[in-house]
């Protein structure tokens, strides 16, 4: 008699028996499941790791530049053959001798670190000796070099196997400096081939690489060759921002504004190093995808959240919706503050105290979108201007709180109103338009982020059908609000600004409709700022530039639209023709 357990027991037994065939039919199964735990050959670790190293052409590219700058190099020629799977590195670094052309490639060998205290002490970009190996794993690696101080005219070539040893070792003449080719990359795993991106992508990834070293070390100059055609260049430039236009081709050198800050630690604030920012300014320079964010530490491109995430706030309600900022952050630290043993290839970092670095990155952006001369300088906006010049070659008074000034202010001197909506002012370069209701916006949103009131209403407002996030957001900003019958609420306090004007239920129903109190603050500046249409008289206009001047972030309206058009007087001098005279049978010729 066959019991339920014994069906069960052979069920159980039937159902292990065809999970072993299966596995039988793919491999050894009974190898798999009592084979003991043995440690790796050295030659598949090595195998793994490489594939941890070069994943891309891009990563294969990177390591090779690395290891250019680490030896000093000031020009670089690169060549890609992506159809090939093919690079060659260029460089006039410090180069190698034999002996250590010999052993470049083997696993873990590295000039730049000797025991593990080094590794809290990295100064330079490659310390793990991985890059050379695992290229020799991952296709053909050949390398040419010849030290600065050799007195023959030739170096050394050796192409290596995938082990990493010489294969062949021959003289040949080569000037100081070391060339590197990697043929086949990828030929032992063609499933990374078939998995990577397609020509363009990587192609994308290459140059977005090759931008952000050439931003770290602008003293290089690049030169890039595709399929022994030039690709494009970057020259070399005594800070980024006079490089940062060779990449974004779109936008000038006046686009973008640059700072370097030095820190020394102190009780309340323990960072040291420095940290040298480079932004584009809001209402000139702004971008469809947030691909300029770019944070680097030491000479290296890395991704650091908490410090992107600063930039991202500081710009916020400076910019277009939808629109994102070109800003490049580059710290130096001391060593020891960084860990680069987060990521193989080293992307990722541990950066300590990083809370206290975004703090200064916040800071540091809020003093360069203050108004600057810079800003109405002559060459603020010269390539709208010039286009425009080659073209033509073929809701009541501004509100009063405090004493108007005594003395005319230094940069921005009131001259007139054009068609009631733009104020026409003087500045020692030139002439700008200023438009009074966003001028007034940003003055007004300014003034209620430092003094937010809420103030009690004699009679409240009665709102209806408010759906509850509407509520929550009411409440959130610091409104009391009851309900009053079925769909109907009472609403018996008000931002200050708003309190006695007519609108006062749609500016509550307005302000309902946002997200946090940043968009309330938005929402009655725009609400409270004067209407475009409205006479203003010369001393009010005066006023107004003072205050906007006055502002942290004059550039843009907390929408991001450009408050401030400035036109050179150099472009009128062209434009006028000033720089002709009359001749003597009266006609005008140039002068010169």
């Amino acid at each position: 008699m066959v019991t339920e357990g014994d069906r069960r027991h052979l069920c159980f037994q039937s159902g292990t028996s065809n999970v072993q065939n299966r596995y039988a039919e793919i491999g050894n199964l009974s190898m798999a499941m009592t084979s003991e735990i043995q440690s790796l050959p050295i030659e598949v670790v090595h195998h793994i790791a490489a594939g941890e190293v070069i994943d891309s052409l891009a990563a294969a590219l990177q390591e090779l530049v690395e290891n250019a700058l680490d030896a000093g190099a000031t020009r670089l020629s690169i060549g890609l053959w992506p159809d090939q799977w093919q690079i060659r590195v260029t460089d006039n670094g410090m180069g190698m001798d034999l002996e250590d052309l010999r052993r470049a490639a083997s696993p873990h060998s590295t000039s730049k670190i000797r025991t593990q205290a080094d590794l809290w002490q990295i100064g330079s970009l490659g310390f793990r000796g991985e890059a050379l190996h695992s290229l020799a794993q991952a296709g053909t690696l050949e390398i040419c070099s010849r030290t600065q101080a050799d007195p023959e005219v030739s170096g050394w070539r050796i192409r290596y196997s995938a082990a990493g040893k010489p294969q062949l070792e021959e003289q040949v003449a080569i000037a100081p400096g070391t060339v590197v080719t990697v043929k086949d990359l990828f030929a032992p795993w063609p499933a990374r081939r078939l998995g990577l991106p397609d020509g363009n992508q990587q192609l994308r990834a290459i140059q977005r690489s090759l931008q952000q070293m050439a931003l770290c070390h602008p003293q290089v100059t690049w030169q890039v060759e595709l399929g022994d055609r030039p690709w494009f260049v970057m020259a070399a430039a005594p800070t980024p921002r006079m490089l940062l236009p060779q990449m974004l081709k779109n936008f000038e050198e006046s686009d973008f504004r640059e700072t370097t800050i030095s820190l020394e630690p102190k009780p309340e604030r323990p960072l040291q190093g420095s940290l040298y920012l480079l932004m584009g300014l809001p209402d000139r320079c702004h971008r469809h995808r947030p691909d300029w964010i770019r944070t680097a530490v030491n000479g290296r491109s890395v991704e650091i959240p908490e410090l992107e995430q600063a930039i991202f706030g500081a710009f916020r309600f400076t910019l277009p919706r939808d629109r994102y900022p070109v800003c490049w952050l580059h710290l130096h630290v001391p060593p020891d503050q960084i860990d680069w043993n987060r990521h193989p290839n080293k992307s990722a970092i541990y950066l300590h105290q990083s809370e206290a670095w975004a703090a200064q990155v916040r800071s540091a952006i809020e003093s360069l979108l203050c108004l600057h001369p810079a800003s109405l300088s002559p060459y603020g906006q010269q390539r709208q201007i010039t286009d425009l010049i080659k073209t033509a070659e073929a809701s009541g008074h501004y509100p009063l709180s405090d004493p108007l000034p005594t003395q005319q202010p230094a940069a921005l001197t009131a001259v007139a109103q054009v068609q009631n909506r733009y104020i026409l002012a003087e500045h020692k370069g030139g002439i700008c338009l200023i438009e009074q209701h966003i001028a007034h916006e940003r003055v007004i949103y300014e003034k209620l982020r430092k003094d937010w009131r809420i103030v009690s209403l004699e009679s409240p407002v009665i709102l209806e059908q408010l759906s509850p996030r509407q509520l929550d957001q009411l409440r959130r900003i610091g409104l009391e609000v009851d309900r009053f019958g079925p769909q109907l609420w009472a609403v018996r306090s008000a931002p200050a600004p708003l309190v006695g004007r007519e609108d006062l239920a749609e500016a509550l129903l307005e302000l309902s409709l946002g997200s946090d109190l940043d968009s309330a603050l938005v929402a009655t500046a725009c609400r409270t700022a004067i209407r475009n249409g409205k006479p203003l008289p010369q001393i009010y206009m005066q006023r107004l530039l003072n205050d906007w001047q006055r502002t942290q972030n004059p550039q843009t309206c907390p929408h991001g639209r450009p408050i401030c058009l400035s036109l050179e007087e150099t472009s009128l001098a062209r434009y006028f023709r000033r720089h002709w005279v009359v001749g003597k049978s009266h006609g005008i010729e140039p002068l010169g």
